[in-house]
Formats: structure tokens, sequence, C-alpha cells
């Protein structure tokens, strides 16, 4: 049984939400979501480098296999959208860094994914992450669910291809899976 290591980071320049999950076999478990506050930095230079050291400070202790980040979207705020867009730049710069793949996934795609819903609600989200890894305890921020759910995304995505098992139907699924039963 193989074992891998996805670290997803929702960048962010006031508040760097991330999640990592370990992957055993055909099922990830939750290893630390949590976020990083920016919010009392003042200057944007310092915020941008501040994303890269904390991300490559989780790299260098987790040791991920795949990093999983948000892609890129077009909004209604141009500031808003560059300030995010150097965030995302500086947390890739730091996965390159240290020679883990990147992987990019749109808003829409990662509640897809998640809920089965490309319009869910934050809300929505993390309580299908809870779910699904047995979160007992709800975070204080969505940005810690938002960075989990790009790696759970990107599990679902990817991962779990690499891992899919030929079903002959659903009595075969159940079979192997009891645990997904209603």
């Amino acid at each position: 049984m193989t074992e891998k290591i996805i670290l997803g980071i929702d960048p962010g320049t006031n508040i760097m939400g991330y999640g990592l999950i370990l992957i055993k076999g055909n099922s990830p478990e939750l290893i630390k979501m949590d976020v990083i506050k920016l919010n009392k930095i003042e200057n944007q230079p310092l915020k941008l480098k501040k994303i890269f050291e904390t991300t490559l400070e989780l790299i260098d202790f987790h040791k991920p296999d795949e990093f999983s980040i948000e892609a890129p979207f077009y909004g209604k705020n141009i500031q808003s959208m560059l300030k995010l867009g150097r965030a995302q730049g500086v947390a890739i710069a730091a996965a390159l860094y240290r020679s883990i793949p990147v992987f990019e996934y749109s808003p829409r795609k990662i509640k897809q994914s998640i809920t089965g819903n490309g319009n869910a609600s934050k809300e929505q989200v993390a309580y299908m992450l809870m779910n699904l890894l047995k979160i007992k305890e709800a975070p204080k921020y969505f940005d810690a669910t938002d960075g989990l759910a790009l790696a759970v995304c990107h599990y679902f995505q990817k991962g779990a291809q690499e891992n899919k098992k030929a079903y002959s139907g659903w009595k075969s699924f159940l079979a192997e899976n009891p645990e997904r039963k209603a």
C-alpha cells in the first residue's frame, strides 16, 4: 500500500488557509488544517515573504508529495485580484523550490469535487469535509477548510484515479467499501 501526503493551500493576503491529508490506499486522513494570519503585516511585500516562508516550513516539516492550490480567477476588484495572484505565485514558487509538483483547481471545480455542487457555500464544503474526514470540531476560519478542500479535491481528481479499482457493479463496490453505505 502506497502512502501520499497532499498539501492544499487557499492563498490570501490577510488569511492563508492550508490543509494536509495522508492518503493510505483509498482513504484520505486529516493530518492538519489551520490558517496563517497575515492581517497584522502592513507591508504587502512582507506578507508575500511570510507566505513563501510559511509554505516552505509546511513543506519541510510535512514532506508533501503533491501541492494543490486555487487557480487564479477573474474578480471585479482588480487590486484584490492582483494581490491574490501574487500570494498564489509565491506559494507556488515555494512548492517548486522544493520540487513538489503543483496542481491548480478553479473554485468551482473544488466545490464540485467536494459537494457535488459547483456553487456550494463555504459552510457546505466545510460540512462535507468534516463528514468525510471525521472531523469533530469545526475550524474557526473557513480558510482552513478551503485549504483542506484543495487537498481533498486533488485527491479526488488525481489520487483516486491512481488507486481506482474496477467494480463489476454496485454489489462489488459496496462489498469493497462497506463504510460508504448510507
